[in-house]
């Protein structure tokens, strides 16, 4: 695959909510854990309602694709969550207007885009014990993929291991942000609830594209 097309990225968006749904309670233990107990619940909420408005945007462009996923998880989405991940197919729907298909040089440019806008919103850091610990390490990958030569869903594919082993670094940290950051000690050796979530939506990229 050397090309990622408008319906690839409403496949992307729909194969996640089904993932969500599927792992709703898995991410619900893991932030109940470390946090509110919530994820899990508000992210099914959330792509439920992003699932619904993708049938309307078959015939739209990538940009608008994400803004309207943005826009709807910011006012469904409860907690940090929302503004966060709204933040990131936001920022990402900034370099895509007008666009139906992306090329891997294009990819890198929109995910890094989403990535700095989490950062910028979240004030977090990698090893601050939050969903950055798997976006970065994945937009890594897809920069050294890109230096030798792969094709997208390679890229992708290298990238989803980057964020695997991303969220599993979280476990020994000590969380710096967020709920989390209030257990102080007690937060290590947790898996972070936002990087698993997180991974699970490069994962989820790389099995659709592949």
């Amino acid at each position: 695959m050397r090309i990622i097309r408008n319906n690839n990225i409403l496949d992307w968006i729909q194969a996640y909510a089904v993932i969500i749904a599927d792992n709703k309670e898995y991410l619900t233990k893991l932030d109940s854990d470390i946090g509110d107990g919530d994820h899990g619940i508000n992210m099914n909420r959330g792509f439920k309602a992003v699932a619904a408005k993708l049938p309307s945007l078959a015939d739209k462009d990538i940009g608008t694709i994400f803004k309207t996923i943005a826009i709807t998880l910011i006012s469904t989405v409860g907690g940090a969550s929302g503004p966060l991940y709204g933040t990131f197919f936001l920022q990402m729907s900034t370099t895509t207007q007008g666009e139906t298909e992306l090329n891997l040089d294009d990819w890198i440019s929109t995910f890094q885009a989403g990535v700095e806008g989490v950062i910028m919103r979240g004030k977090a850091n990698v090893g601050d014990k939050t969903m950055i610990d798997s976006l970065h390490p994945a937009l890594q990958a897809l920069k050294e993929s890109q230096k030798n030569g792969l094709d997208i869903s390679d890229a992708i594919k290298l990238s989803a291991h980057a964020a695997e082993q991303g969220m599993l670094s979280t476990i020994p940290l000590l969380a710096r942000k967020g709920r989390a950051s209030y257990l102080g000690e007690r937060s290590i050796g947790h898996q972070d609830p936002g990087a698993t979530s997180s991974f699970l939506l490069i994962k989820v990229a790389a099995d659709c594209w592949k």
